[in-house]
């Protein structure tokens, strides 16, 4: 029984030290998005064209 308890007190130690590394990786910028910002600017048209074009058909047919 004294076998549980001490697996048990590992297991929370370990997952309070993957808790506190994730919470580091956070604050340090680990998971920051670098590289979608940089090619938002490429598909910004293919946006405004898509809008546009759903758009018109909405016009035309209350004409």
């Amino acid at each position: 029984m004294s076998v549980i308890y001490l697996l048990i007190s590992i297991s929370i130690i370990v997952a309070i030290g993957f808790f506190i590394a994730f919470i580091r990786a956070v604050k340090t910028g680990q998971y920051d998005d670098d590289y979608t910002p940089s090619v938002r600017m490429l598909f910004d048209d293919e946006l405004l064209k898509g809008t546009q074009n759903e758009e018109r058909p909405e016009k035309q047919d209350e004409k």
